[in-house]
Formats: C-alpha cells, structure tokens, sequence
C-alpha cells in the first residue's frame, strides 16, 4: 500500500512540473490608462455629491498601485487613506469589500483577513473589471456607511461600462 502511495505521489509530481514547464514565459495583460483611472474616479465623486456627500475616491491598478485620489473640499482627513485601502482590498481580495465586511466580522468565516496589514473590511472598494478581468479597483470613503460607498463606487463603473468594454 505504501508503494502504491509513492508511485501515486511521483506520478502527481510528474503532472504539475509538466503543467508548469508547458506555461508561458510572459503573460499579458490589461491595466486602465491613467485618463480611464481618472474619468472613474470623477464618475464616483459625482455620484457622491449627487448624494449630498463629501468623500475621498481612490482607483489602483490591478496591483493595488494608486493611480488617483480626489478628496472633496469637506471630506475628512482619514478618507484619502481609507478609500486606498478599501480599493487595494478590493483588488487583492478580487472582491467587494462590502462582501468581504459580511464574512469578516469576529467570529466569521473571514475574520482572520482583518489581520492583514493594509486590508480594510468596509464597504465602498469594488474590483474593477473589463472583459472578465481585474484591471483596477476603485475606493470610496465618507458616505454615511459603507454600502453608500459602494453604492457610488457601483455608479462609477456603470458610466464608463462602455469605455471598459465589459
């Protein structure tokens, strides 16, 4: 039996250095052009102030890299780093942080992710898509409530769905 675990284990090792060996080199891939990154961030701050609120939108590319922060004259100082961190979240996790904020919550089935350094579990970060790939996340922090946030975030994508090319 034991030999028979073996020769299974071997043939197992075989199966995944081939996979890997047959893999590209290089892999491409899509990132919003920095104009994009800043129409999103204007769409959210609309949406938001079309909502009466003050609040600070950061987008990152697909590594989680700020690629614009607007804050609003009366948005508070914490905004800027909260919505940073809530789009870096989103891409990280390839999930809305209002998803993430559910599952998370002590005794959840997430809640250890709470102890990531620069990962925040609140509402208002969603991935940003196109073509069924991450290519950004978008961040927004100062709404009254996360699911404000993310509802402006939403508002944001939805305006430029056509430039995205969903």
């Amino acid at each position: 039996m034991a030999k028979h675990r073996i020769a299974l284990a071997a043939v197992a090792l075989c199966l995944a250095t081939t996979a890997q060996a047959e893999e590209e080199a290089l892999i491409g891939f899509e990132v919003m052009a920095p104009q994009t990154a800043l129409e999103l961030a204007q769409a959210a701050m609309e949406s938001c102030r079309g909502e009466g609120f003050q609040v600070a939108v950061a987008v990152v590319d697909r590594f989680g890299l700020t690629q614009v922060v607007l804050r609003d004259r009366f948005a508070g100082p914490h905004t800027v780093e909260t919505a940073q961190r809530k789009a870096w979240t989103a891409v990280s996790f390839r999930t809305a942080t209002l998803e993430l904020e559910e599952g998370s919550e002590v005794g959840g089935p997430i809640a250890a992710t709470r102890h990531i350094p620069g990962a925040l579990m609140l509402g208002g970060g969603v991935p940003v898509e196109s073509a069924g790939s991450i290519v950004g996340g978008i961040g927004i922090s100062g709404a009254p409530g996360g699911d404000a946030d993310d509802a402006c975030a939403r508002a944001a994508i939805d305006a430029l769905v056509d430039k995205l090319g969903f």
